[in-house]
């Protein structure tokens, strides 16, 4: 496997929310515990809920952001940016809202799911900036300076609600075009993003999964490693 990762030109990681956990970042359902326990998802996480109920539907993201605020990159996302530094040609694939990948040091990172940290407005999609919410920040959520009948709401992919297409076919490019992937943190459930392993394999890559427990795709990889990310990401980096 060290050999393999030595000899890799193209390297794609592919991660998901077990890279973040050790950051104390919750997943998506696992956040849904005291207060917000008694809530559907489909209310918190989908344009319809958020149509019905985008109080309710803000306070949440808000309070997801404070975690996010208070939380900080742990080993495995400072290995993944060394990884980068030292391998230009690496692209990493996120599953992942928080933004806990570039505050490590990474560029150019595929955010499939987009980042907690952006606000767009409901029915345009363009981003408001930070001082607009500022300066109306006493309403929940904000209006929009674009649309008369938007709202603010996080940039990020709901249930129902389709990739960017731009960043996908990036994500499939890269996918389809390496020699190793590293498959970090995910269950290998949720697609598209599940099938990227599979495309990279079709086309000659190997597959590396470091993950405490086995997943949909255990069977599918080359190695698996059952540890956490934050143990194992810092000794392939340092096997370079």
């Amino acid at each position: 496997m060290i050999d393999t990762l030595r000899d890799a030109e193209r390297i794609v990681a592919l991660c998901g929310a077990g890279l973040s956990a050790e950051s104390g970042i919750p997943t998506f359902r696992e956040a849904q515990t005291g207060l917000w326990a008694k809530h559907d998802p489909m209310t918190l996480a989908s344009p319809e809920g958020f149509e019905r109920q985008p109080e309710l539907v803000w306070r949440w993201y808000q309070w997801r952001r404070s975690l996010v605020a208070r939380a900080e990159p742990n080993a495995g996302h400072h290995a993944l940016a060394e990884l980068q530094h030292r391998r230009p040609a690496t692209r990493l694939i996120s599953q992942n809202v928080d933004g806990l990948q570039q505050r490590a040091g990474s560029e150019d990172v595929l955010e499939l799911h987009g980042n907690l940290s952006r606000t767009i407005c409901s029915r345009t999609r363009k981003r408001i900036d930070r001082q607009w919410l500022n300066d109306h920040s006493d309403l929940s959520p904000p209006p929009s300076p674009y649309h008369p009948d938007g709202r603010a709401r996080p940039e990020v992919v709901w249930f129902g609600e389709a990739l960017d297409p731009d960043t996908f076919q990036q994500a499939v490019e890269a996918s389809r075009d390496c020699d190793l992937m590293l498959i970090i943190g995910t269950s290998g459930l949720v697609h598209p993003a599940a099938s990227l392993p599979l495309l990279g394999q079709e086309n000659g890559a190997r597959l590396i999964e470091i993950n405490p427990q086995r997943t949909a795709l255990t069977e599918r990889v080359d190695w698996y490693w059952p540890q956490t990310s934050a143990s194992a990401l810092p000794t392939l980096v340092q096997s370079l």
